[in-house]
């Protein structure tokens, strides 16, 4: 296998309600470059609390927090970032207001874009949200990288929306579920590349520690990106 290496984890991290000890020393024993993060702080404080996140994780901010409501995109200091940018869904009266974050990075001089959002509970909100998010990632020139918490499986209307001409970087066979973290049933988090992008190696992180840490299981990928 040849390119250059890129480890990502998509995360939903559960507001920060659960075991912090346990999320912060399982991140850290993952050693992502790229940690793509759903329910992060986005509220009083946010930016402190993203930074201070970060910080804990061993890793930077990159964007996203109140902007993108709760979705954080965090790097290493292997990636340089590029460019950012957020994106808003339109607000359902009673409903969250939801988001996507995106960022233009590189590593080793190979670029890429990575994105992640966070779909609504409702699955009425659902296919609007997927569509303006896959409308604007479309827009995107080069590899991407694709972290969501979907709040549905692989046969749901908006997962096919968000997936169509991507690869699943985590599927084998069915897909290991991924949410609730203390007994799956459900595959709802997920990772998604742009076919230029070679999976080397993927896992859902199913440990005691994982469910301990957040009520969804962590997926991560090991990704082979085109040299420049």
């Amino acid at each position: 296998m040849t390119g250059v290496p890129l480890r990502v984890l998509s995360y939903n991290v559960h507001g920060l309600r659960d075991d912090r000890a346990a999320l912060v020393g399982l991140v850290r024993d993952l050693a992502p470059d790229v940690m793509i993060v759903q329910e992060a702080p986005r509220r009083f404080r946010w930016r402190h609390k993203c930074a201070a996140l970060a910080d804990d994780f061993g890793l930077v901010v990159a964007a996203g927090g109140l902007p993108s409501l709760g979705n954080l995109l965090l790097v290493s200091l292997r990636v340089k970032v590029h460019e950012t940018w957020c994106l808003r869904y339109p607000l359902t009266p009673g409903r969250h207001l939801r988001g996507a974050v995106f960022a233009r990075c590189s590593v080793k001089g190979a670029r890429f874009t990575v994105t992640g959002s966070h779909l609504a509970t409702d699955p009425a909100e659902r296919p609007g949200q997927a569509e303006r998010w896959k409308a604007a990632a479309a827009g995107v020139d080069g590899p991407l990288v694709v972290g969501a918490d979907l709040n549905e499986g692989p046969g749901g209307g908006a997962w096919r929306t968000v997936a169509d001409g991507l690869t699943d970087a985590v599927a084998d066979g069915g897909g290991t579920p991924t949410f609730p973290a203390t007994l799956p049933r459900q595959r709802i988090d997920t990772l998604f590349v742009s076919p230029d992008i070679e999976v080397a190696a993927h896992d859902v992180v199913d440990s005691e520690r994982a469910r301990l840490a957040s009520d969804h299981l962590p997926v991560l990928a090991d990704l082979l990106l085109p040299s420049s």
